[in-house]
């Protein structure tokens, strides 16, 4: 009895942190183009979590499709503490349409989480992305840097959408 507990606890932890919801002021881009989103991202910042702890370097880089229709994500970053590099390759799918930025992304087998574009410029140079709460948030750009005023822009964009951007890391690029 007290296995089967444990286990459905892990389960129930397990599965909280792998879900396709999205916060309440958060509005996934539309239209979207998935041929213009595809390539190589940079982050410029991010909210802290365990699967980028100590990373620098970070990179997100959105291939082709899948025969299954999903998109192949490579996530790539250097550890700092381990000194070497760390790669995760994972696919994306559409969570509703393709003309939506909303998608699920699995590195886990069959667990997925959201990834939401909720700002994204016209030119597909920056995208701020969120997952199912408060507590992920992206800024990426097509460049390894932004200048002060574009940085203040979209942590504005950031905040107004809820998140605490005083808790944001600018790994080195």
């Amino acid at each position: 009895m007290a296995i089967r507990l444990i286990f459905l606890t892990v389960l129930m932890i397990v599965l909280n942190g792998c879900t396709t919801g999205k916060p309440e002021t958060i509005t996934p881009v539309s239209p979207f183009e998935l041929n213009k989103y595809l390539g190589t991202w940079y982050e410029i910042a991010r909210l802290d979590h365990s699967f980028e702890r100590n990373l620098d370097k970070v990179s997100a880089t959105y291939y082709s499709m899948n025969a299954d229709g999903s998109v192949k994500v490579i996530n790539k970053g250097f550890n700092t503490q381990k000194q070497q590099w760390k790669e995760a390759v994972g696919k994306a799918k559409f969570v509703k349409t393709q003309d939506v930025g909303y998608l699920k992304v699995s590195f886990f087998g069959p667990f997925y989480g959201s990834y939401i574009i909720f700002y994204l410029e016209p030119d597909y140079s920056t995208a701020l992305i969120s997952s199912y709460n408060y507590e992920y948030l992206w800024l990426l750009s097509r460049q390894k840097q932004l200048t002060t005023e574009q940085l203040h822009k979209y942590l504005t964009i950031a905040q107004q959408a809820g998140f605490d951007t005083s808790k944001l890391i600018f790994p080195t690029q």
